[in-house]
């Protein structure tokens, strides 16, 4: 019986180089793995996405040939959860009281911005893509805005506005929604006494005191 031939050893990977990817969906891994690193204040680039996702430097061009194109499909998928997180409190909120819809709707959006700075910081500004190139992220944050006008245009139909500028009143509650939360991302509340530990609870106040007083007494 022929002597059996020792095994060749397996070559190791140098320390550092990334594993081939062989299963799963690579676009979602690349995605989630640039949205944590905008998470971390990092700076987000194809191929960091890819080490970051341990997959091989030029795997993700099939998928996303440029960062911008990365970019886009993570601001669409921020947008996506944002979404998702004013639906799931509207769907709390009850159909027939607008105003209360719009403080659901309120606190929702200040609470995901809150709790997501880096992924608000993408979908709210210009700094890291053109947004005009998503479309999808263009109609979405058209239907929001629709919807936000459509809670306020109920509240006057049913005659709950003491002032019958409607769309003074819906530009106002925009602006105290986004201001409120450029206010937090940009790191202004310190400078107002408001600490970090009370933001959250500062925000609920100053949208009951909005609705207070936009409301018909």
């Amino acid at each position: 019986m022929p002597a059996r031939q020792p095994s060749k050893p397996r070559a190791r990977r140098p320390r550092g180089q990334a594993r081939p990817y062989h299963h799963g969906d690579l676009r979602r891994v690349l995605i989630d793995a640039a949205l944590q690193l905008a998470a971390e204040g990092a700076e987000v680039s194809v191929r960091e996405a890819a080490r970051r996702a341990a997959v091989s430097p030029g795997a993700p061009f099939r998928h996303f040939p440029n960062r911008d194109a990365l970019m886009a499909a993570v601001a669409e998928e921020a947008q996506r959860r944002f979404r998702a997180e004013i639906d799931t409190a509207l769907s709390a909120a009850p159909a027939a009281a607008p105003l209360a819809r719009f403080r659901a709707f309120g606190l929702a959006y200040l609470r995901w911005a809150m709790r997501n700075p880096a992924h608000f910081e993408i979908i709210s500004t210009g700094r890291y893509f053109v947004h005009g190139s998503s479309a999808e992220l263009t109609r979405d944050n058209a239907e929001l805005i629709a919807l936000t006008e459509g809670i306020l245009a109920d509240a006057a139909e049913q005659g709950l506005l003491r002032s019958a500028d409607l769309k003074r009143i819906q530009v106002a509650g925009r602006a105290l929604v986004y201001g409120f939360a450029r206010m937090n991302l940009d790191g202004h509340f310190p400078r107002w006494g408001v600490e970090a530990s009370e933001i959250e609870r500062m925000a609920e106040g100053v949208l009951d005191l909005f609705i207070a007083g936009i409301a018909k007494s």
